[in-house]
């Protein structure tokens, strides 16, 4: 049994009840209460539940505008049932409005009729229109709740789901993950001043838990995992019941005041390793605001909105998704957004990290007046991939090699101009540089949902910190190359265009259904470099190897910490770098393209390095390349530089000290004023964060420092 507020009426004077009874058949009844008289009961519908061991349902809500039943069972699925009779609920609500009397129907039970369900066989048995099997496990689902068109689902698994409705179909957004050891989620309760407050039991105890600050706000001793219980809090005490050995148990406590004030709330609970600008916002009433995402070595990336008046982060929304530590993060604008417009920011990111896990989410940001941040962000879990995944699958495992578990994802690149036209969905492919010693292609097709491997090499046969992809392109066609840097300070170029276009054939022969490229090469394509993980296994999965790079230099004298990529006008390429030494090395390249089928290779010139051995005094961790001649560099000794970049030399025009400790990294753009000014704005991350502006010095003044 279960009750649920029932649509349109007061729930004081009405509920709806649902009985599960024998062979999955769950009753809707209406009960309907009056002062003085006995509750009058309507059997509204009746639905029959999945097959399973335990064929019961946990909880329920309804759908008042569409006309639906959300309920969630014992074997944690998710079920969508219609509702028969919901063409009725408007003119009960309008009845009950106008101050109408509560209706009373015919086929209701009262004092004189022993049972409404003797005919019940006169309505139909719904089945339900949309099946989420087991979604929470097999523990079940404990509450079902509809905020601002949103479901809410929670389970005894330590997750809860937000959800939407798609044409009459459960579609899952996002899960989350409330806090470490939370296992038992009870219920989701939404407060006035939009806090998201997760009632749960941690061990023995009832817990209390605000998603906006991150903490426990009341932590009761019951003995933990009660049942039967109910919980009430007001500004003046908070009251918990809870049912234990048969006796109905109360605690009571009243209010105390609160003598500790926070002066600045933390975005994550350890340092912060990577950031990126997703881009800017003018909401109307507000100067402009930045939007960003972070990720930390909490497990969690952070999407935060930052205003340069008012000069605070908010957070909008906390992606909780990943196992380990989150490493690095890539951003492109999805299939047909431009990125910004009217409808706000909109997006692709790609977050990475530790146990060689990749998680991706399509983001959708629009101004918002009412919210404090000014910015509502919506999150929509796309696809997710780890290495060893299949691995708990295989037969006989003891014989087998597993994946290192350690494996860790140092940095990611999205590839550009892959989104072909010509094939049936978009498609994306991301570059990502492996702690293993390896350098991974991924495909990404957005509609079935799917993170794919796609190609790999071992080439650095050591651990690959940065990638960065770029695009050739001239008027007879394009080159998709990539740049990788390992610990030697090494950094090579490749050219990827081979395995891109291997993917988009396989994609084509599939018919739009994607397939890895290792289940359907040929033999010449699975050979694989061994290393000491993957012992060259016939029954591993393998994938088709990258092809040698195009040229290898060697920059630094170790690893290699920072990298960037920027064409010139003269369609030539900066590539610059820092290092673990704090040096700084630029390179300037050229593609050269041969003529001819037969040598219609790509092939790669450097026309000029330059190089700065004692750039800075600690690791360079963050570079970017301003302008041809304009370079900007970010180390642990909390410096930021920037360099002139002159024939054969790299001169420095202004310092400025930040106030983060160990710098984790930077990211760059720059903003045209309404005078015309061209400033730069910088994010530096690491034991904190900020951001920094600053303009190119002037020819006449080239030792103007920025701000």
């Amino acid at each position: 049994l279960s009750w649920a507020p029932r649509p349109g009426l007061p729930p004081a004077t009405a509920a709806a009840l649902l009985a599960s009874g024998p062979d999955g058949e769950m009753l809707w009844l209406d009960v309907t209460h009056r002062p003085g008289q006995a509750p009058w009961v309507r059997l509204m519908g009746r639905y029959l539940l999945p097959p399973c061991k335990q064929r019961w349902h946990t909880c329920a809500t309804f759908l008042p505008k569409e006309g639906l039943l959300v309920c969630g069972d014992r074997r944690g699925s998710l079920l969508l049932f219609p509702c028969s009779s919901s063409s009725e609920w408007a003119a009960e609500s309008t009845s009950t409005a106008n101050g109408g009397t509560d209706p009373v129907v015919e086929n209701s039970c009262n004092e004189l009729e022993p049972s409404c369900l003797l005919h019940k066989e006169a309505l139909p048995l719904e089945s339900p229109l949309s099946v989420l099997f087991g979604l929470h496990g097999k523990t079940g689902v404990t509450s079902v709740t509809i905020h601002r068109g949103y479901i809410y689902s929670t389970g005894r698994d330590g997750v809860y789901r937000q959800l939407r409705l798609q044409d009459q179909q459960l579609e899952i957004l996002r899960k989350h993950r409330p806090c470490k050891g939370l296992q038992w989620i009870e219920e989701l309760r939404f407060t006035s001043d939009g806090d998201l407050l997760v009632l749960g039991f941690h061990a023995d105890n009832f817990v209390v838990w605000s998603s906006r600050t991150g903490e426990n706000l009341h932590c009761i001793p019951c003995g933990g995992g009660h049942r039967s219980w109910s919980y009430c809090s007001s500004p003046s005490a908070e009251v918990f019941a809870f049912i234990k050995s048969g006796d109905v148990m109360l605690y009571h406590r009243k209010a105390e005041p609160c003598e500790q004030q926070v002066l600045l709330a933390s975005l994550h609970g350890r340092e912060i390793t990577c950031v990126r600008r997703l881009g800017a916002m003018e909401v109307p009433g507000h100067a402009t605001l930045n939007v960003f995402v972070t990720g930390s070595e909490d497990t969690t990336a952070c999407v935060l909105v930052l205003s340069e008046n008012s000069r605070a982060a908010v957070p909008l929304a906390r992606l909780s998704d990943h196992i380990s530590s989150v490493r690095t993060l890539a951003f492109t604008t999805g299939p047909g957004d431009q990125g910004f417009g009217d409808k706000g920011l909109s997006g692709l990111l790609f977050s990475a990290g530790g146990r060689a896990q990749i998680e991706c989410y399509q983001l959708l940001c629009t101004g918002d007046t009412v919210s404090e941040s000014a910015v509502a962000c919506q999150v929509i879990h796309v696809a997710s991939h780890q290495l060893d995944k299949h691995w708990e699958q295989k037969k006989n495992r003891h014989k087998l090699v597993k994946m290192d578990p350690e494996t860790r994802y140092m940095s990611l690149s999205v590839v550009p101009g892959t989104s072909t036209k010509q094939l049936p969905t978009p498609w994306k492919f991301l570059a990502a540089a492996c702690s293993d010693g390896s350098v991974r292609i991924f495909g990404l097709l957005e509609a079935a949902r799917k993170l794919v491997l796609v190609a790999e090499s071992f080439h650095h046969q050591r651990c690959v910190l940065k990638v960065e992809a770029f695009l050739h392109a001239w008027a007879g066609g394009e080159r998709h190359l990539l740049c990788s840097a390992a610990t030697d300070g090494s950094v090579a170029f490749w050219d990827i265009t081979r395995p891109i276009m291997d993917a988009m054939d396989a994609l084509h022969q599939a018919e739009g259904e994607m397939q890895p490229l290792g289940e359907c090469c040929c033999l010449a394509a699975l050979l694989l470099p061994l290393t000491k993980v993957r012992v060259a296994l016939m029954t591993e999965p393998v994938f088709p190897a990258l092809d040698a790079p195009l040229v290898t230099v060697m920059a630094h004298s170790c690893g290699v910490n920072s990298l960037h990529i920027r064409q010139t006008p003269e369609g030539q390429y900066l590539v610059a770098s820092g290092s673990d030494d704090g040096s700084i090395h630029v390179c300037l390249l050229e593609v050269a393209l041969g003529s001819g089928e037969a040598a219609a290779g790509t092939c790669l010139q450097v026309l000029e390095r330059v190089s700065m051995p004692c750039a800075h005094a600690a690791h360079v961790t963050g570079i970017r390349v301003l302008q041809p001649d304009l370079l900007l560099s970010a180390s642990v000794d909390q410096r930021l530089t920037l360099w002139n970049r002159r024939p054969g030399e790299l001169v420095p025009l202004s310092t400025t000290f930040f106030h983060v400790p160990d710098l984790a990294e930077l990211d760059c753009w720059e903003v045209v004023e309404a005078g015309g000014e061209l400033r730069y704005y910088c994010v530096l991350c690491g034991q904190g964060l900020e951001m920094l502006c600053g303009r190119a010095p002037s020819k006449s003044c080239p030792q103007q420092a920025p701000q």
